[in-house]
């Protein structure tokens, strides 16, 4: 199945805007429409200009960051793999450490965020054992489970741990729904969120995992792994972007006007103009 015409701008195509990265992840949109992403194996974050169409650096160290997000007041988010922790990163890049461990163990490893609209935290954090760590690779906590940190910083609790491998998520705008993968089990779910930060009526969404995703303004919901696969908020399968790459990442809405899709695809980043546009 392709794109249907509704998604996508009049003959757009899928355009590399730059290679020779190592890995690429965790793209994340900043309120003009730039693009941050990182280089995990490089340990770099770098950033896509939507005016000019060219990356730079941000920062070097990175602290091995994987998803990004950005909060309210224009800091960086991220999860930064090196200690496991999550750091938010201010716009000279330094890092401030938000959460370094649970009930006084290490995580597993951040892997993914999103921020809801009072400015809660929800990340994920599976298992995926790294060759530059220093700490004992074994599991620290019980499982791979679904996190919640207060907007404060003063509450941090588990929101789901029955998942095999969480990893990718994303919410609506309203605050009110958290689609989040679970790349274990090859399925996705979505959960009402509750305004004190925990989640009810978990749903299978869809029968298909995904590494990162994202949202558009109509509710429609995109998913990574095999190029890019796009589900409306019923979770019937309306559209699919072949990505030239064996594996794609993750993907957001950047450019001023959120319709440009950015993709994240092993050795390089992508481009597709779109109808549709995203909420942030």
């Amino acid at each position: 199945m392709e794109v249907k015409g509704s998604l996508v701008s009049k003959n757009a195509e899928v355009k590399k805007v730059a290679d020779g990265f190592k890995f690429t992840e965790g793209p994340a949109v900043d309120r003009p429409g730039n693009v941050y992403f990182t280089d995990q194996p490089n340990n770099k974050i770098h950033k896509w200009s939507f005016t000019t169409g060219e990356v730079s650096t941000f920062i070097e160290d990175s602290g091995r960051s994987n998803g990004l997000y950005f909060n309210l007041k224009g800091e960086l988010l991220a999860c930064a793999d090196m200690g496991n922790e999550l750091w938010s990163i201010d716009r000279e890049g330094n890092p401030t450490v938000l959460v370094e461990g649970f009930k006084g163990k290490k995580l597993n490893g951040p892997n993914d965020l999103w921020i809801n609209p009072r400015g809660g935290i929800y990340f994920t954090d599976p298992l995926y054992k790294r060759e530059y760590w220093e700490r004992d690779p074994a599991m620290q906590q019980d499982g791979e489970h679904l996190y919640y940190l207060s907007q404060d910083g003063v509450q941090l609790f588990r929101v789901d741990d029955n998942l095999v491998k969480p990893n990718g998520l994303v919410g609506t705008p309203d605050g009110k729904k958290l689609y989040v993968a679970d790349i274990g089990a090859k399925k996705t779910y979505v959960y009402d969120i509750e305004e004190d930060g925990y989640l009810t009526n978990r749903t299978l969404f869809v029968e298909m995992g995904s590494d990162g995703m994202t949202i558009d303004h109509r509710g429609n919901v995109y998913l990574t792994g095999d190029g890019v696969t796009i589900f409306n908020n019923r979770g019937v399968q309306i559209g699919h972007i072949p990505v030239d790459a064996g594996w794609t990442s993750n993907v957001c809405f950047g450019g001023g006007d959120r319709k440009t899709l950015f993709i994240t695809a092993m050795d390089a980043v992508y481009t597709l103009d779109m109808k549709v546009r995203g909420v942030w």
